[in-house]
């Protein structure tokens, strides 16, 4: 508790920000929402043949993925708050549109017939009859809206549309449990306040302080609506980074440290940011340096000229009684030990990510052109491998799996897609997955805390590493594969020598006079 709130008074400025961006994107999506599924949930209810047509489309919308969907909308809206707002928009209309027209059709008929023969006209009945008996139910759709919205709206920080979402995607990352439950406490507060807020809403008196209230609104809906499509302040060039490089110490804070750089930028998701600037919407990123785009997307590479980022040996990590339980295993996986080199690693991924190879072929024709293929037999026993959501551990993954099931009795199990550092270690950990590859840096900066500057080379930083996994959490750090997967900044080709800016240092001077 008492890290909590220390993270909470050093970070109150952030925490601030991403609070009310969070309930603008909350707010502004459940309005327009509103706007559109008041009036359509009336028109079904008067005209029933278009209610199946209507309902249906609205739960289909509600089905869909969110992150799937944000994905789908880049391309039309760009990123940040445009895609998630609409994003939230089409989640609100269901339960808003369902409930205004289950609250009117759920009236009694006799109520609606004597004020037919009061004399009252449609409009009349719909306004002062249907819409204030039905208000409760329209109230609870709205309610039901926010509160799902509020939840939803966490995902919106993978396209930099920000909100708490930045705190949990980035402790996710960062393996920092602190973190996490300091972006999901307050959505989860958030959640609750507004749905006890238009609880009481519902409960007004309107006749009494009416013109008031429509004032206040309105006054509130143009701050939201100002502030959410307020634009970035922002410097000569604007980047786009990953959650987790803006968090750790290895990252942004050294890369500022190092080079005095200092850039405004976007909290991107890893695999949005390689889509974000190859469309125009960043002029930097912090990618990996055996990443298969750079070379898809004609990307420079800049040089880190002041050495900041440490270095990113990719190896196996496993539970300590893996080699014990499976003999064969460890010199099997030796076998591969430093055969696989930057380019290599970077030419691989390129077949996956733009030349849209299968892994699974890409990772056979790998070990075929080493004399190390051949077809599995029969398993006996099952190992499990996990993976982080990137097509480098893909690969990895697919290249050992087919590997090991080729030349020992052990079926490969593989759990791929696991959010970032901490659910892989978790898991791993809790025995729910046996092995995944992992990086000296990350295992160095992230699942150690080392807070020193005296590792400085690769073979420093591996053996320290290897040592203190082994005594701390009783896990192994195979032999390394060969590659350095470490950060890097990164511009479009033509934009970074247009510009004159081939390293770091060379970036930071162009923005020091621009």
């Amino acid at each position: 508790m008492r890290e909590l709130w220390q993270f909470y008074v050093d970070n109150y400025e952030k925490l601030m920000e991403q609070v009310i961006r969070h309930l603008n994107l909350t707010l502004v999506s459940v309005l327009l929402a509103c706007a559109i599924s008041i009036p359509l949930g009336v028109l079904i209810a008067r005209k029933a043949r278009l209610s199946g047509p209507v309902l249906t489309i609205t739960g289909i919308l509600q089905t869909i993925p969110s992150i799937a969907l944000l994905g789908f909308l880049i391309p039309v809206l760009g990123i940040g708050m445009k895609p998630a707002i609409f994003a939230l928009f089409l989640y609100s209309l269901l339960p808003i549109v369902r409930n205004v027209y289950t609250g009117i059709n759920g009236m009694d008929a006799n109520v609606r017939e004597a004020a037919r023969a009061m004399g009252m006209s449609s409009s009349q009945i719909l306004f002062k009859v249907e819409l204030p008996l039905a208000l409760p139910t329209i109230f609870a759709g709205i309610r039901t809206a926010t509160v799902i919205n509020v939840g939803v709206a966490t995902l919106a920080a993978y396209i930099a549309a920000g909100g708490l979402g930045e705190f949990i995607f980035g402790g996710i990352a960062l393996n920092n449990s602190t973190m996490i439950i300091a972006g999901a406490l307050p959505a989860a507060l958030l959640a609750i306040l507004l749905d006890f807020l238009l609880g009481k809403l519902q409960h007004i008196r309107w006749r009494k302080g009416r013109r008031r209230l429509t004032g206040v609104a309105v006054l509130l809906c143009v701050f939201v609506l100002l502030s959410a499509f307020g634009g970035v302040q922002r410097t000569a060039l604007l980047a786009g980074f990953a959650p987790e490089f803006t968090g750790r110490r290895d990252g942004l804070p050294a890369m500022e440290k190092t080079y005095n750089l200092h850039i405004s930028h976007l909290i991107l998701g890893p695999a949005l940011m390689y889509k974000a600037i190859h469309e125009n919407y960043v002029d930097v990123i912090s990618g990996y340096s055996t990443d298969g785009r750079i070379k898809a997307y004609g990307l420079r590479v800049l040089e880190d000229d002041q050495k900041c980022f440490p270095p990113y040996e990719a190896a196996w990590l496993m539970r300590a009684s893996l080699t014990k339980e499976y003999p064969e295993l460890q010199p099997l996986m030796d076998k591969l030990s430093g055969t696989i080199n930057d380019s290599l690693m970077t030419y691989l991924n390129y077949r996956v990510d733009h030349q849209q190879e299968s892994v699974q072929s890409v990772a056979r024709d790998f070990l075929q052109e080493r004399g190390l293929y051949q077809a599995p037999g029969k398993s006996q026993d099952v190992l499990v491998m996990g993976s982080k959501i990137f097509t480098e551990q893909y690969l990895l993954t697919e290249i050992y799996k087919q590997l090991i099931e080729g030349h020992t009795s052990l079926a490969v199990e593989t759990k791929k897609g696991l959010g970032g550092t901490k659910i892989c270690l978790d898991a791993l950990r809790a025995g729910e997955i046996d092995l995944y590859p992992e990086y000296s840096g990350t295992a160095l900066q992230v699942i150690l805390n080392y807070e020193g500057d005296s590792l400085q080379s690769r073979d420093e930083v591996y053996q320290w590493v290897q040592q203190e996994l082994l005594q701390r959490l009783n896990l192994l750090f195979s032999s390394p594969m060969g590659f350095n997967n470490t950060y890097a900044l990164m511009m479009r080709e033509e934009q970074a020598k247009a510009l004159g800016i081939k390293s770091n240092s060379q970036l930071r001077d162009y923005l020091q006079t621009h």
